[in-house]
């Protein structure tokens, strides 16, 4: 399939993703929820969908199980928002390149701070 409708599609889907979660779930165990970013496949069969959430572990688990469960719901959404003949199959994966990247950044200060105490 076309490299572009793929990467359209989900865009849209990210898009529309992020209204429903923010205005849409009422589910208390989605805490803060941001949809980092999303991969469809060439068939347009599934979708993975990176999130990143605020919190601690055990709420990042908790709103990561709330979201495997509202599954259908966020595919029948979806497919009301966007005219596609096959909605994908969501697949919801941790994002974790905001913590990583906070923490290499934390690294690099640190060293900042034991080069000016040297120098």
């Amino acid at each position: 399939m076309n490299k572009t409708r793929m990467s359209r599609v989900g865009e849209e889907i990210k898009k529309e993703l992020s209204l429903i979660l923010q205005r849409g779930m009422k589910d208390p165990r989605i805490g803060f929820v941001t949809v980092t970013g999303v991969e469809v496949t060439s068939d347009l069969q599934q979708a993975k969908v990176y999130v990143s959430v605020f919190g601690s572990p055990e709420q990042r688990e908790a709103s990561l199980a709330g979201l495997h469960k509202a599954k259908g719901y966020l595919r029948t959404e979806i497919g009301r928002r966007i005219q596609l003949r096959h909605v994908p199959d969501l697949i919801f994966k941790l994002d974790e390149s905001i913590d990583y990247g906070n923490k290499i950044e934390s690294i690099l200060r640190k060293i900042s701070v034991e080069e000016e105490d040297k120098g």
